[in-house]
Parts: structure tokens; C-alpha cells; sequence
């Protein structure tokens, strides 16, 4: 059973996650806990991958260096590994998906957009600074901003609270289980698009209004349901 949807132009904001929504990194967080913790002598499998998926940095690098066994401390783990993905980033890595730019300067011009995501500030800073798209953005949040990460509502509910909207007149744009399950709790009318190599849980997707193929279809979903502009 999906959430239900808002009446057609009901919305008057829409919030986006970015890992896996806007940009393509899921698969360098992976690879960068492995990184880690193989350097420290432990196997990072898809399993650690799940369980940390959607916490915020100070919560998987508290996991991660638990995890690795690892001398340095959860604020030390985090550098470590935010400054491979900056490194990939600046390698041309961390590319925006198909049809993001689009969505995001389409949707930009209806109605204010957020941001709502897991990565710590400098990354979010950095990939929406490096794609031309900061401007677009009328907040952005990270979960490491708020008291809890990611199932929590926190960081959904903290951009709704920066974009001067209720949560009930927001869309919400996430791929992630717990991303799902964080708009969800915020009562963010909630557009899925699940990853193909991270699939979010069955129980998650009911969380969600829609589930969309591609961002193209994400795209017109969101123009759909957003108010229509008052003519100036």
C-alpha cells in the first residue's frame, strides 16, 4: 500500500536527496568504507553497506571505526574518508545522474527546492558548487546538522523548516531505504526512485506516493504536482 498522494498542484516545495538522486555515488561510499577498513584489516561487505546507508557522518564513522578496529577516533575516520570523496570528485567521479540538471532547473523555477542529505556539509558544498546547481537551492541540509540521521525525519524536517514550508506541501525525492522511510515520517509526499544496485526494502517503497522508472519520469511527476505559478 503506497502513501497517499496530494491533489494535483497541492505542492509548494520539493526537497531532494542527492546521493543516488542527483549524483552518482552510492558505489564510491561503498568503496571508500571498504578502502578503509581493508587498510585496517577487515572485510567491508554489502551487509555494512545496508546498515549504514542513510546515517549521518558522525554516525557511520562511529560505525566504520568500531567496524575497522580502527586507532583513530569517528572524527579522524570521517576526514579519512570525506577526503577520498572529495579526491573523486575532483576526478570527474561523481558525475550528475541522466535527467538531474533538468529536474532540478525545471522544478528550481516552479517552487523553492532543498536539499536533504546524509553527506557532510563540505561534500554536499563541493558536488552542488562543482555541477553549477547551488544557486538552485533555496536550503540544503546535512543529517549531520541535526540530532539524528537518516530513518529519522530530522533532516527532512530541518529543510522544510529552512524552505518556510510545512512538510505536508513538500515532495520528497529519495532512492535509499531510509532515505524513503525519513520523508516518509516527515509526511513529505514521497517520489521514489529505487537504485538498481542498491534496491530499497519493500517496506520502505510503501512509504512512497509514486515510484519512478528514471528522472525524466521523477521530473514530470514533480511539475505535475506542484502549484502553478501566479502570474506576474
Amino acid at each position: 500500500m503506497t502513501q497517499p498522494d496530494r491533489a494535483p498542484g497541492a505542492h509548494r516545495a520539493v526537497v531532494f536527496d542527492m546521493d543516488g538522486v542527483l549524483v552518482d555515488s552510492e558505489h564510491l561510499w561503498e568503496r571508500m568504507w571498504a578502502r578503509f577498513a581493508a587498510a585496517r584489516g577487515q572485510t567491508w561487505t554489502a551487509e555494512q553497506t545496508r546498515q549504514v546507508q542513510g546515517m549521518s557522518a558522525p554516525e557511520w564513522s562511529a560505525f566504520l571505526a568500531r567496524f575497522s578496529l580502527a586507532e583513530e577516533p569517528a572524527s579522524e575516520t570521517e576526514r579519512i574518508v570525506v577526503d577520498d570523496m572529495i579526491a573523486a570528485l575532483e576526478a570527474g567521479e561523481i558525475e550528475l545522474l541522466p535527467g538531474a540538471e533538468r529536474m532540478v532547473l525545471e522544478v528550481s523555477e516552479r517552487v523553492v527546492i532543498g536539499l536533504a542529505s546524509s553527506a557532510p556539509r563540505r561534500l554536499i558544498d563541493a558536488v552542488l558548487d562543482l555541477h553549477a546547481l547551488s544557486d538552485c537551492f533555496s536550503a540544503t541540509v546535512s543529517s549531520a546538522e541535526v540530532p539524528r540521521g537518516k530513518p529519522s525525519p530530522d533532516v527532512y524536517l530541518a529543510a522544510a523548516n529552512k524552505l518556510g514550508r510545512h512538510p505536508r506541501e513538500c515532495l520528497a525525492v529519495e532512492d535509499s531505504s531510509n532515505g524513503l522511510r525519513s520523508a516518509a515520517a516527515a509526511e513529505m509526499t514521497v517520489v521514489a526512485i529505487p537504485s538498481a544496485d542498491y534496491p530499497p526494502a519493500e517496506d520502505a517503497l510503501t512509504g512512497a506516493s509514486f515510484v519512478a522508472a528514471d528522472l525524466d519520469e521523477v521530473r514530470v511527476r514533480l511539475l505535475e504536482s506542484l502549484t502553478t505559478p501566479v502570474a506576474g
